[in-house]
């Protein structure tokens, strides 16, 4: 199943009211950032969670039952938040290394929370077992039409509100926000997806020719760390030609230090990862070349920005 223009523009009908139109700034000639980062829960995920929730619930899925997700953190945040406001129970699958921001976070939106594994892989199959056992509709982290679709509206966003810009740079992990951006964006301008070194999922699906499994590792992994690309967001890149940048751990984590001192945006590192590309120059635009940013995280400990 693919995932279309029509698609996000009707998911952003859907969802308007539930979620932000995030604030897009210039920072320097020829950058800006997108403050995804001041979405309800702290990132861009609640876009695709209300999508596809909502979608439920208008076709009947959406059940007292509730929901079940599996998450590294942001996307647990983003769907309990959505089935809180939507008024039915979640129970959020999350590894046992989620970081205490996120997990304190997760407490206060009145899900069931449940710690399983070491990365989200292992709280996926935990996921997967409850919604057999259970009927809870699965709200997938990134490969399910709906939350690509969701996530897109981030680009929608962009068209109407950058005043012209020739590249995007995304944050990459599962793949379901740069999905749904190169879905909105298309033609209009180029889509880089930013990866880190330890966890490359769409570089390593570019070369194999399909999503393939790998390691998950660094800093960015409790939001970066998927073990594969999503076969959405295989299709999306490459029928938009998408190309990708990997980054090192210091550089995401000195992207991480510049957003905080210079901009003063409290970033997690899997936020500041696409600013990394610039910062580090494994990226590098051309003198007259417009960038934005998508800054799309800010689920953090603020002790560890110092």
């Amino acid at each position: 199943m693919t995932v279309s223009l029509d698609d996000v523009q009707r998911a952003a009908a859907r969802i308007a009211g539930r979620v932000r139109r995030t604030p897009v700034i210039p920072v320097a000639p020829g950058l800006t950032f997108k403050l995804e980062l001041l979405q309800h829960t702290g990132s861009f995920k609640p876009r695709g969670a209300f999508n596809r929730l909502l979608t439920a619930k208008d076709s009947g899925e959406l059940t007292g039952r509730g929901i079940v997700a599996a998450s590294g953190g942001n996307h647990g945040l983003a769907a309990a938040y959505a089935a809180r406001e939507l008024g039915v129970p979640a129970r959020i699958f999350v590894p046992e290394t989620t970081p205490a921001a996120k997990l304190g976070k997760l407490r206060t939106l009145e899900a069931d929370i449940v710690q399983v594994g070491s990365e989200y892989a292992e709280a996926y199959q935990a996921a997967l077992a409850e919604r057999e056992e259970t009927g809870a509709l699965l709200v997938h982290a990134y490969d399910q039409p709906e939350i690509v679709a969701g996530q897109g509206t981030v680009g929608l966003e962009l068209l109407e509100q950058a005043g012209g810009f020739d590249t995007v740079l995304v944050a990459v992990g599962g793949g379901g926000l740069i999905a749904g951006i190169a879905t909105a964006i298309g033609a209009n301008a180029q889509v880089i997806g930013v990866e880190p070194a330890q966890a490359p999922t769409m570089h390593r699906a570019l070369r194999a020719g399909q999503p393939a499994d790998g390691s998950v590792g660094g800093v960015a992994a409790d939001s970066l760390g998927a073990r594969r690309l999503g076969d959405l967001a295989f299709e999306a890149v490459q029928d938009h030609h998408v190309q990708s940048v990997l980054v090192e751990d210091d550089a995401i984590i000195a992207a991480r230090k510049e957003l905080w001192h210079t901009y003063h945006l409290a970033t997690e590192h899997g936020g500041a990862t696409a600013y990394a590309a610039l910062t580090s120059g494994a990226y590098e635009p051309a003198a007259d070349e417009r960038v934005v940013v998508v800054v799309c995280g800010a689920n953090t400990d603020p002790s560890t920005l110092i």
